[in-house]
């Protein structure tokens, strides 16, 4: 390059670059303006359920009284059950008290305000608490295997039905057998020493029933599911903490809880519109030990933490620790629905053990005792001839066991017992989860 090309200054004289002036050309306006599409938020494929409209008590002459009995043995009576108004009875009662205790706090509901059978209801709660005192747990080394004594207990209250239920005012002896076959199946099963969430629905029939006899009105409800209900929580935790009741059922570490579900749907709608508390809160202690007195959801999260030797939902209950990534309650409150549908009502294995009476009827048609009495007769000599690879073998999944393998679980509530007993959270080996 020449010298007097680097030495000589630079041209400020350069023409600028061509433009096309059709792109500055504004003599037709600017183009108009569209606003962008937002994106359609992804839809839940299951809907919200409803709830549906609670039906008047029936007239109480009409009405022959008699013992609840099971009557869904099948598919088919499952869906024939799915599909009557019995269904619809039990959603409505359940949905209504569940509306009831929305955007309330235990604390806020008075018991001296209530009337005299909720007075009386708790009396009978408190009764059967002091049933378990009077028969304690039998000494069955380190096991966290149901404790035999459960059935004495079992028995115990047995003997009281008839006695808890003079203050309910029922109108006949035969309408208070079947009344109180209810409360007698909501503690447990005597046979095989568990419980699930089939016999907390047992007691929730309990009340429908005393619906059903115009004894609780809808004025009521919100006790029923504020005061009593957590009243029978409380009572069940202790009964599961002395005989060990073993899970019934149990999706174990993958559920809610080993026991419970209702106390979740309740406890949502309690804090649909809370001011601070979010689903999040429940990884805050301080919140857990100052709320969960209020809160039924905070509660039973506290006492899951409480009873599992390995500290973390994220570990012990990892469908709670999910749950609680929901941005408000009401999306909680509304999973809490489908899902009491989906794994309660519509679970065969669950329904199998559902009691049907003359308040609480079955559909003509389903299955019954008797039948299904001779089934098991022929399948007990099938079995002990050795064919019974031909017999109807009805798991609770494809991939799970049902309750018919007879494949017992320790309670996880037995693990802090037998803790707290030996003084040493390691005297034992650990189950998975715990």
């Amino acid at each position: 390059m020449p010298l007097e090309a680097l030495t000589s200054p630079l041209s400020t004289s350069a023409a600028p670059p061509a433009v096309d002036s059709s792109f500055l050309n504004l003599s037709k306006g600017l183009p108009a303006l569209v606003p962008r599409k937002r994106r359609t938020p992804p839809q839940n494929p299951l809907p919200v359920q409803k709830t549906p409209t609670l039906s008047l008590p029936p007239n109480i002459d009409s009405i022959s009284f008699f013992e609840p009995s099971r009557r869904v043995f099948s598919p088919r009576d499952h869906g024939m059950f799915l599909r009557s108004p019995c269904y619809s009875l039990v959603l409505a009662f359940v949905f209504s008290l569940s509306e009831a205790c929305a955007n309330t706090k235990i604390s806020a509901i008075s018991l001296s305000t209530q009337p005299p059978i909720i007075q009386n209801i708790l009396s009978i709660l408190s009764s059967i608490s002091t049933q378990v005192e009077c028969n304690p747990p039998k000494d069955q080394g380190a096991s966290r295997f149901g404790n035999s004594a459960f059935r004495d207990f079992f028995d115990a209250v047995s003997d009281c039905l008839g006695q808890y239920h003079e203050g309910l005012g029922g109108p006949t002896p035969e309408a208070t057998l079947e009344v109180s076959s209810y409360l007698q199946h909501s503690l447990g099963s005597r046979s095989r020493i568990d419980y699930g969430s089939g016999h907390e629905l047992n007691f929730i029939l309990w009340l429908l029933c005393l619906n059903r006899l115009s004894l609780l009105s809808p004025s009521s409800f919100p006790a029923l599911a504020l005061l009593v209900f957590p009243r029978y929580i409380h009572l069940l935790r202790k009964i599961q903490s002395t005989y060990y009741l073993e899970p019934a059922g149990s999706h174990g570490v993958w559920g809610l809880d080993d026991y419970h579900f209702l106390p979740f749907l309740f406890g949502a709608s309690q804090l649909l519109h809370h001011p601070y508390i979010r689903p999040l809160s429940v990884h805050n202690e301080i919140i857990l030990e100052e709320e969960g007195d209020e809160y039924m959801y905070l509660d039973m999260v506290r006492w899951t933490m409480a009873t599992k030797s390995v500290k973390g939902l994220k570990w012990t209950q990892p469908m709670l620790d999910d749950i609680s990534g929901a941005k408000s309650w009401e999306k909680v409150e509304q999973g809490m629905r489908r899902m009491f549908v989906k794994e309660v009502l519509e679970k065969l294995p669950v329904m199998q053990h559902f009691l049907f009476g003359s308040l609480i009827p079955a559909v003509d048609g389903m299955g019954s005792e008797e039948v299904q009495d001779e089934k098991n007769i022929q399948e007990s000599e099938a079995e002990s001839s050795g064919h019974i690879e031909a017999l109807e073998h009805i798991h609770r999944d494809d991939d799970a066991w049902g309750d018919c393998c007879g494949i017992k679980i320790p309670s996880t509530v037995a693990a802090a017992q037998e803790a707290k007993k030996w003084g040493s959270r390691e005297i034992f080996r650990r189950v998975p989860f715990d």
